[in-house]
């Protein structure tokens, strides 16, 4: 009695009805798995086999996106460098060389009747000095400061920002090639078994105890695996190119380890609506925005008051084969030397133009203030989403699990019946066909869990609550 084939046909033919929802039923996941042993590397792969933590390290380095806003804050840096050393470096310096003509006498007489170019020439030179150190800007340079630093926090904000998305988009691919792979591995599986019974079935068929139907059938169902195959070889590559871009190792692949699910054990959603308030980056990115644009309004609102400071100056003139004016009142343009100090003003007197320009300030303060609204509503709505999705995968693979331990006490029944005679062969189809489902069901709600808590930690901020995909619970 041969009592492979009906088991192998109820064993393909679940997998044929969850295959497709296993690898294509997230778009944003570019691949699904199983909760099955390691697939042994495939013969040539690379040896260059890397944990999650050196796969998400290695996409902090190199990752495009970060690479960019580390170098945007590299540049609010600069800014800010420049806003603390440009009011104190208002000073110009000029200055010159020529070739002057023989010119003697005063103001009062010369001899001299005519400038002209003759063999009494000499070089001459000048150098002039002249700057302002502020004293007292009513605000100007302190909101500038204030500003220029708030820009900063923004951008290192920023920077944290695209690590959490990167970060996710590793973890889902991370997730997705351990699944792709135990998959492939329970497909191997089951067609080994298909393989086997087919070929005792086909035996009876030729012997005339067979039915040559159920034949038909298990050939079917192992054309079907074959595509099966294929997506699963497409859904491993394509995550496996995921990781590499991100990586940016060409050669990058992960250990052949099963999915797990999560060790972290979920708290109250309050829990995780503090951690957002803390950790989550578009949150300190909209609170210091906000205090950039107050900055901004105290700038404008002090640009109706003039600036005080001290001016300085220092000229030196030198010109050989011109007389050297010693009277002081006479102005000598040639031979010089000066020097001076002050207290000085300058006040802009555009005060229509300058109200405008406060009113402009004030309506992007209004708009950043919207948008801290804005963003304090949609991180708690997405925080509490991502909680009730954990919660959903989390009930959901329990009870996929008992499931399949139900199923398989029933297959144990069953076989157990077979094998006294009390019960027929056709009776281990629809066991067989729960168990697999519900232990494929499983694997697959394994893997939207930890999707889902990576989603979370993203939602958070909170990146150590994030699973790396392989450790088991103890």
């Amino acid at each position: 009695m041969v009592r492979r084939s009906p088991r192998a046909v109820c064993l393909a033919l679940a997998f044929c009805l969850t295959a497709t929802s296993a690898f294509a039923d997230d778009e944003d996941t570019p691949a699904k798995a199983a909760d099955a042993p390691p697939v042994n590397a495939a013969p040539g792969a690379p040896a260059n086999k890397r944990s999650l933590a050196e796969a998400l390290a290695l996409s902090d380095k190199n990752h495009p996106n970060i690479k960019a806003a580390r170098a945007k804050l590299m540049f609010t840096r600069a800014q800010l460098d420049e806003a603390h050393s440009a009011p104190f470096s208002i000073f110009k310096l000029s200055g010159g060389v020529g070739i002057a003509p023989e010119l003697v006498g005063t103001a009062a007489y010369s001899p001299d009747n005519d400038v002209s170019l003759s063999s009494g020439v000499a070089l001459a030179w000048r150098i002039d000095l002249q700057g302002v150190l502020p004293l007292w800007t009513f605000g100007k340079i302190g909101n500038l400061w204030d500003a220029a630093e708030a820009n900063v926090k923004v951008h290192e904000a920023g920077v944290e920002k695209e690590r959490d998305l990167v970060r996710l988009e590793v973890r889902r691919a991370y997730y997705g090639l351990l699944l792709a792979r135990d998959g492939k591995l329970l497909l191997l599986d089951v067609k080994k078994t298909l393989d086997e019974g087919e070929k005792s079935l086909k035996e009876k068929v030729d012997k005339g105890e067979g039915d040559v139907l159920d034949l038909y059938k298990l050939q079917t169902f192992a054309s079907e695996l074959d595509v099966r195959a294929a997506e699963a070889e497409k859904w491993e590559k394509v995550a496996l190119a995921g990781l590499r871009f991100y990586t940016g190792v060409s050669d990058f692949d992960i250990p052949d380890v099963p999915l797990a699910p999560p060790v972290h054990d979920l708290l109250p959603v309050e829990r995780y609506l503090e951690a957002a308030g803390k950790y989550r980056p578009e949150l300190a990115q909209a609170k210091y925005g906000l205090e950039a644009r107050a900055a901004q309004v105290r700038m404008a609102e002090s640009g109706f008051y003039p600036d005080i400071g001290i001016g300085l100056s220092l000229g030196i003139g030198v010109a050989p084969e011109i007389d050297d004016q010693i009277n002081p009142f006479a102005y000598d343009p040639a031979n010089y030397f000066r020097y001076g100090a002050g207290l000085v003003f300058q006040w802009n007197l555009d005060f229509v133009p300058q109200e405008a320009r406060l009113r402009q300030s004030k309506a992007n303060l209004a708009e950043m203030k919207a948008t801290v609204q804005l963003a304090d509503g949609g991180v708690e709505a997405e925080v509490r989403i991502a909680h009730a999705e954990v919660e959903d995968w989390r009930s959901r693979r329990e009870a996929y699990f008992k499931a399949m331990m139900r199923a398989k006490k029933w297959l144990i029944v069953v076989q157990q019946g077979i094998d006294v005679g009390t019960i027929e062969d056709k009776e281990l189809l629809e066991p067989a066909k729960q168990y697999a489902l519900n232990r494929f069901n499983t694997m697959n709600a394994t893997m939207e869990l930890d999707v889902a808590l990576a989603k979370l930690a993203r939602a958070t901020g909170w990146d150590a609550i994030a699973p790396d995909g392989v450790t088991a619970p103890p």
